[in-house]
């Protein structure tokens, strides 16, 4: 609400730097229709590795782990939750489930807010979907174990009358179209974390919200990127920036354009990396043998020795069986050797 409050936004002159990350994302926007007409099994792969990622990680930033064989598991519905880590990681799987099916019909209310914490929180805790009733700290764990505060949010009591100038807020602005909707979203996001408004899961939340409000702008990347993983991968400054601008939130006086900024960037990153994925795929790729020359270069960019894994989370559409017979072609013709067999088998270059 204090991102909105009293024509912030609107009095509010935005860098070169920031400028460009806006530009730049929306000419890959505009090409997003052409990335999506890519072969359908390759847009399948992506999508169900950015499903896995997403919820891995975005859990995973709270401190919330569980293994790889369980993880997919539960994500793919083959097991129920058995703990309250597992219980946790189910309620994300089906609330991003819901949003990449419904985001269109999804308007942005409280109540939509609250089912969507609801049934975040639905396997773990039956005090989802109801906001706060008693008050919160943002904290961080220093490397020697202690704790700092780095955030009060909103009271309690304020909470459901600070979401819902939020969210009224966000829609006028909106609305009049005067501010760039990517920016609007950041500075919802931003206020969404400084009120948090339930007792767990504000950060997992923030980050299903913010996929909410892209797709509901055109902005449908994070169908086949996680923007989650992106984030995990640069929580150092997402936890600076959130930090640099929630400095004086309460009286208005923040500073948005770090985590603005920082927030396009996580954008642009996952435009980019959809682009590097299906972006040079061309019909001449879809003759006969495209898929082992797809293999071969993705071999050819590895550094380091690497798994079949490595190999599936860059060449969408290829099949593990296919994979390894590439592999084992490679091997023989000594372009690669294998230098751990079995289940995490690893391969290195020649």
């Amino acid at each position: 609400m204090m991102s909105f409050r009293n024509d912030k936004l609107q009095g509010m002159t935005w860098s070169n730097e920031t400028m460009q990350l806006i530009s730049r994302i929306q000419e890959y926007k505009g090409k997003q229709g052409l990335f999506k007409q890519q072969q359908p099994e390759v847009l399948s792969a992506l999508q169900k590795s950015a499903i896995i990622q997403s919820t891995e990680s975005s859990n995973r930033l709270e401190g919330i782990i569980v293994s790889a064989k369980r993880l997919n598991s539960i994500v793919n519905k083959n097991a129920m939750p058995q703990n309250r880590l597992e219980s946790e990681v189910a309620g994300y799987r089906d609330v991003l489930a819901t949003i990449h099916t419904s985001a269109v019909y999804m308007n942005i209310k409280s109540g939509i807010i609250l089912q969507l914490h609801r049934d975040l929180m639905q396997y773990a805790t039956e005090s989802g979907g109801r906001y706060k009733t008693s008050e919160n700290e943002i904290t961080e764990t220093l490397p020697d174990g202690t704790k700092r505060v780095r955030f009060i949010p909103v009271p309690a009591w304020k909470t459901a009358e600070a979401v819902d100038e939020l969210i009224a807020s966000f829609l006028r602005e909106r609305e009049q179209g005067t501010i760039n909707e990517l920016i609007l979203i950041a500075a919802f996001i931003l206020d969404v974390l400084c009120i948090h408004p339930f007792p767990d899961g504000n950060g997992r939340l923030a980050r299903l919200l913010t996929l909410l409000l892209l797709y509901q702008t055109g902005h449908e990347v994070g169908r086949y990127i996680s923007l989650e993983k992106i984030v995990e991968e640069t929580k150092n400054q997402y936890y600076e920036t959130l930090e640099q601008s929630s400095k004086s939130w309460h009286d208005g006086n923040h500073d948005l354009k770090p985590w603005l900024n920082y927030f396009l960037v996580v954008i642009l990153k996952s435009y980019q990396k959809f682009e590097e994925r299906v972006g040079q795929i061309t019909c001449s790729d879809q003759r006969k043998g495209w898929k082992a020359q797809k293999v071969q270069d993705v071999i050819d960019h590895f550094i380091a020795d690497f798994t079949i894994h490595d190999i599936q989370d860059n060449a969408p559409g290829v099949s593990r069986p296919t994979i390894q017979r590439i592999l084992n072609r490679l091997g023989q013709e000594g372009i690669i050797e294998c230098i751990e067999r079995g289940r995490n088998a690893r391969w290195r270059k020649l």
